[in-house]
């Protein structure tokens, strides 16, 4: 999104300021109101729905709209401990995330509130896997609860807007001074655009939410050094938790009062509950954001039919409106409260056990309360389905007890019929130990001897991914994978990363996996892979898989990539640590792609990804890419290696190699190039020219190193086949811009990188102390 398109002057005259109508996406309005806020800081990982943030603000920034640094975090943990370190700083910083990335971040969040930080996170939410589901409940938001953070609620972009401005002069009041988060559902409000009205002028914006507080405490003080976050005995932590639980609740009190002078500013007023047509409704629904607007349809029908229905939605959650919502609720005689996220074997969502504890503590014992959990995992919500939640209130208005207070609204039970059959036998041992491969330790030296066969004949090994998976057209992943895995004898397990890879093999109640599959998250795979790993040993060292007939021998394989060696590198490196006897695969797409290419840090400098936009202040990825099979021969695990599709016999040997060492001796880390058409802006039948032009312009080198000794398997200097770095820059769409006049810089830098690398790769081919 760019501040200077679509928008329109308009005058709007219950509002003190001159405001533009644009038509936008609530992910958009997040980030529109971030630059006119002009945060300094941004910490930020990629996770959908709420990675269009950043990207919309990382186009802004290359266009030079705003001064925000935006700093892309190794995970969302990091871009926590990122947002935190910035705001002990003194100035003002934004986030934004979804689902398990919120999750993984939480550690970090009552660190926060605790420490009494100001900042706005924007929760576009999202389900909580598992099983992966990336579309939009709040079961991620319900983790926000106990987090210490006034939580804001937006119903559709016009509110998203609108709450960012709010959160931020919120956050900093001092009588608050907490971290907020702005809650909207993802893919409902964050992608779905409508008419906005925004602030026109960014002064305006500025003069709202006021000056920088100059009183709070910060680290860049050196007349007044503190301390921050100190441990704490009693009873200094239990007063730290009383002054934090008294802000919390002033926070309602400070929320309304700028909520009236924003009306003042705009026309536009968020009182803490919005209440529609409750002034004399017996019947309501109380729902949280974009569901209720379809509620508010449904109350207009039903009272013309001579029903008095309401609909109660607030604004603010955290702290909970319990006093306003008893107020509305005093002569309602029943009402359906809409759970999008159940609290497991608690008899009821948050939200039906906050309302009825609201109804508790004023007294009133005879508003009768029905709890639906609805729209898990983005299912949709329509006037219908509210329709029903009127009638289930209606119901238990009617009757003396309600029969059924808790339950889930619009599952099904299934049947047998419908049960998941097996479409994919599994593949035959003998077709899998075919012994066309042979790894032979030398009896002297312990160097692998490895024989590998004419490659037509490895054609009648079974592939180990079934064809009919959802990648997009000329991906490399699968052909890589394909290749490695005709290296591989006998069976294997196999453990994938969220990921390209992973999402489209597996759309239940289908898979593409022939043998035995599991999915972890990027920051877990490698320790859950290594669970499974000791556990199969141990069980076999006790006989107990003997006595189960299950005496088979198995190959550990974690396949990851998008990225999965960012926010997994730390599990990797224990893994590594432990030496456990598996293999960690990586296929290097260079960005995350599975969330819409995004910047990793294997992305590779001056390379173009929508969040390291091309523009007249911003040239494409402005540091170098991270060598992960470097990092992992730093943990001296017994076989590191590199490889490509376009070098077949190289990578089958490796792949022989890797297993050889995965049975015997413990970890191998391999990390093979593969192409994305897709994102990389190149033809799809060109994905092994670019490798192997990647390899040519020793870009990727192809090496091995193998206990602790480098190998360079093949030198494009010593076949005369080395090639500059432009040529293989010149055939992607992505760094096109790199070979234009402006570019030579980074172009530069980046090529003298390459050639660093290279040449310390040769030295230590050439010195094997090295």
């Amino acid at each position: 999104m760019s501040t200077d398109v679509k928008t329109e002057n308009v005058s709007i005259p219950t509002g003190m300021v001159e405001q533009s109508v644009v038509f936008e996406s609530g992910n958009e309005m997040a980030a529109y109101a971030a630059h006119q806020i002009n945060y300094h800081v941004m910490g930020y990982y990629p996770i959908s729905p709420s990675t269009e943030v950043a990207q919309f603000l990382d186009g802004m920034k290359a266009k030079g709209e705003h001064d925000i640094v935006l700093i892309p975090a190794d995970g969302e943990h990091g871009s926590a401990g990122i947002c935190y370190g910035a705001s002990t700083g003194g100035g003002r910083v934004f986030n934004a995330t979804s689902a398990n990335g919120f999750l993984y971040m939480l550690e970090q969040l009552p660190v926060q509130s605790g420490t009494r930080f100001p900042m706005v996170l924007n929760l576009v939410n999202r389900s909580v896997s598992g099983p992966l589901n990336i579309h939009g409940d709040h079961s991620d938001l319900y983790f926000a609860l106990n987090t210490g953070w006034p939580i804001l609620l937006a119903r559709d972009p016009q509110i998203v807007y609108d709450m960012n401005l709010l959160a931020i002069k919120l956050a900093e009041d001092s009588e608050v001074r907490l971290p907020v988060i702005v809650s909207f559902d993802g893919y409902f409000t964050s992608h779905q655009k409508r008419r906005v009205q925004v602030i026109k002028s960014k002064e305006d914006v500025q003069k709202f939410i006021g000056e920088m507080p100059t009183n709070f405490l910060h680290a860049l003080d050196r007349e007044n050094p503190v301390t921050i976050g100190p441990y704490m005995n009693e009873p200094d932590y239990i007063n730290n938790c009383y002054q934090q639980s008294e802000a919390m609740y002033k926070a309602e009190e400070v929320f309304e009062r700028i909520s009236k002078e924003y009306a003042e500013l705009t026309g536009r007023e968020y009182p803490v509950l919005d209440l529609y047509r409750m002034e004399d409704a017996e019947i309501a629904v109380f729902m949280l954001n974009s569901a209720a607007e379809v509620c508010k349809d449904v109350v207009d029908r039903l009272r013309a039919n001579g029903i008095k229905a309401g609909v109660i939605s607030p604004n603010m959650i955290r702290p909970f409106p319990q006093k306003q919502l008893a107020e509305a609720l005093r002569n309602v005689k029943a009402i359906t409260v809409g759970d999008r996220a159940d609290s497991y074997g608690a008899h009821g969502g948050n939200m039906a056990l906050e309302v009825r504890a609201a109804l508790q503590t004023f007294g009133n014992i005879s508003t009768k309360v029905v709890n639906r959990v609805y729209g898990l995992g983005g299912k949709d919500f329509y006037a219908d389905d509210a329709e029903a939640f009127f009638m289930l209130a209606q119901e238990a208005a009617e009757q003396s007890f309600v029969e059924k207070p808790f339950d889930y609204f619009g599952h099904n039970p299934g049947s047998a019929n419908s049960k998941p059959q097996r479409v994919l036998n599994p593949m035959k041992k003998e077709d899998l130990n075919t012994g066309l491969i042979t790894v032979t330790p030398n009896e002297e030296t312990g160097e692998l001897n490895v024989k590998i066969p004419p490659l037509r004949s490895l054609t009648k090994k079974p592939k180990r991914l079934a064809s009919g998976h959802g990648a997009c057209p000329g991906c490399g992943i699968f052909s890589g994978l394909e290749l490695f895995f005709k290296g591989i004898e006998g069976d294997i397990v196999a453990l994938f990363h969220t990921g390209c890879a992973m999402v489209v093999t597996t759309g239940y109640p289908y898979s593409s996996h022939k043998a035995t599959y599991i999915h972890n998250l990027f920051q877990n795979g490698s320790a859950t892979l290594s669970g499974l790993v000791e556990m199969f040993h141990e069980r076999k060292r006790r006989g107990e898989l003997d006595e189960l007939g299950l005496s088979d021998d198995f190959t550990f394989v974690m396949v990851t990539g998008d990225g999965g060696m960012d926010i997994g590198m730390g599990p990797a490196i224990g893994t590594a640590l432990r030496n456990h006897k598996m293999i960690i695969l990586e296929y290097d797409n260079e960005g995350y792609m599975n969330t819409g290419s995004q910047m990793s840090y294997s992305t590779p400098m001056g390379h173009m990804t929508s969040t390291s936009s091309v523009g007249s202040f911003q040239n494409g990825k402005p540091f170098h890419h991270k060598d992960t099979a470097q990092i992992m021969a730093a943990t001296h695990i017994p076989y590191v290696f590199t490889g490509t599709e376009a070098f077949d016999r190289d990578l089958l040997k490796k792949a022989a190699k890797a297993q050889w060492y995965a049975k015997n001796e413990g970890l191998v880390y391999g990390k093979i190039l593969i192409t994305c058409p897709l994102n990389w802006k190149s033809k799809d039948e060109l994905g092994q020219t670019i490798v192997e032009a990647a390899v040519n312009s020793c870009f990727f080198p192809l090496y091995e190193v193998e206990r602790g000794i480098t190998t360079v398997t093949y030198n494009p200097e010593e076949k005369n086949k080395r090639i500059d770095v432009s040529e293989w820059l010149k055939m992607m769409g992505k760094t096109k811009h790199l070979l234009k006049e402006g570019s030579q810089e980074m172009l530069q830098m980046f090529d003298k990188e390459v050639e660093r690398r290279w040449r310390q790769l040769k030295a230590k081919h050439e010195s094997p102390d090295l």
